[in-house]
């Protein structure tokens, strides 16, 4: 996963309640046309923190950004963390800094890692991947291997050579569907999603037009709480209509005025309220809030449907109140 940061103060500032530490780039290796996979140690030669499948971490790059990035290694080596990086050209500087700068040896701020695109436990797994996206997956797909479940795998991709992890995938054989959008076209989703099934559990990570498309099929066919996805960049929200709402801080009692125009992450900032954010667009989960009192608008893409009718938690960085007054546990 890569998405882009804003950072909320100096490292050394941010709430110790999240890992991070300096790591060392051990090795950079190419995976694939455009994508490089960076293999990272801790520079003290300590264990790292232990992470699952689905999990990121945040890369704090020594030109002044920060990226997201799914952490598709071995779950079991707690030696070192492996982050496959795409050269997106649209990026904003990120993926560049790390293909053209970054080298084996160069020291990084790791923070994390975090995970809001869990494995649950569930008799079958369809993954449906796109480009970059298959790095979540991957490490998911050798999970899912190693406990013997059965599983299939959808992976999309510019071309053939574009596609990391291929050989490593293809080797599960019949299990594996590579679709090579210059030979094969879009994928056929229809047929890929075309057999509902309450025991499967659907996951999905690429580009918004993939997730779109199989969010789409998923609500209309699918059992609720079958489809888990991850997106790279935020869901577009209209934001013409936003009001003025207030929130309240539970330990203080300090009641603070959220504009139209701020986010209530911005207003926590400027009343001297620290909170460990990331992405500032509600797609990477750091940010998360317990919501005490009120009614949430939420307008991130990391909280499941269930998740956000359970109305106890907020990205604080994008979403906001259908009430007059939110309460923080803060």
């Amino acid at each position: 996963m890569s998405t882009t940061e804003t950072i909320s103060g100096p490292i050394s500032d941010l709430t110790l309640e999240e890992a991070h530490f300096v790591a060392r780039v051990a090795a950079k290796t190419h995976a694939a046309d455009d994508v490089v996979l960076l293999t990272l140690q801790h520079q003290d030669g300590e264990d790292l923190p232990p992470w699952r499948p689905g999990a990121h971490i945040d890369l704090v790059l020594s030109n002044g950004l920060t990226r997201q990035y799914s952490l598709c290694g071995n779950s079991e080596d707690r030696s070192s963390y492996v982050v496959g990086v795409l050269n997106a050209p649209n990026s904003r500087g990120g993926s560049q800094f790390v293909h053209e700068a970054l080298a084996a040896g160069d020291s990084v701020t790791v923070r994390g890692p975090r995970n809001h695109f869990r494995l649950v436990d569930a008799p079958n797994y369809l993954f449906v991947a796109g480009g970059i996206g298959i790095t979540p997956i991957a490490a998911m797909i050798r999970e899912v291997q190693e406990q013997g479940k059965p599983w299939t795998l959808v992976y999309g991709g510019r071309t053939l050579s574009s596609m990391a992890f291929r050989d490593e995938l293809t080797a599960h054989g019949t299990r594996t569907t590579l679709w090579p959008q210059d030979q094969k076209g879009i994928i056929d989703l229809p047929t890929a999603l075309g057999s509902p099934d309450s025991h499967t559990a659907v996951y999905t990570c690429g580009p918004e037009p993939l997730l779109a498309a199989v969010e789409a099929i998923c609500a209309e066919k699918w059992p609720s709480g079958s489809l888990h996805l991850e997106r790279f960049t935020a869901k577009k929200v209209d934001t013409a209509h936003d009001v003025a709402f207030e929130i309240e801080l539970a330990t203080s009692g300090v009641r603070l005025t959220v504009p139209a125009e701020k986010s209530v992450l911005r207003v926590l900032e400027e009343a001297g309220t620290r909170i460990l954010s990331s992405c500032g667009e509600g797609t990477c989960g750091t940010c998360e809030t317990t919501v005490i009192e009120g009614t949430i608008d939420h307008r991130d893409s990391v909280l499941t449907h269930e998740e956000k009718t359970e109305n106890s938690c907020m990205m604080v960085c994008v979403s906001r109140a259908t009430c007059p007054v939110l309460v923080l546990d803060l």
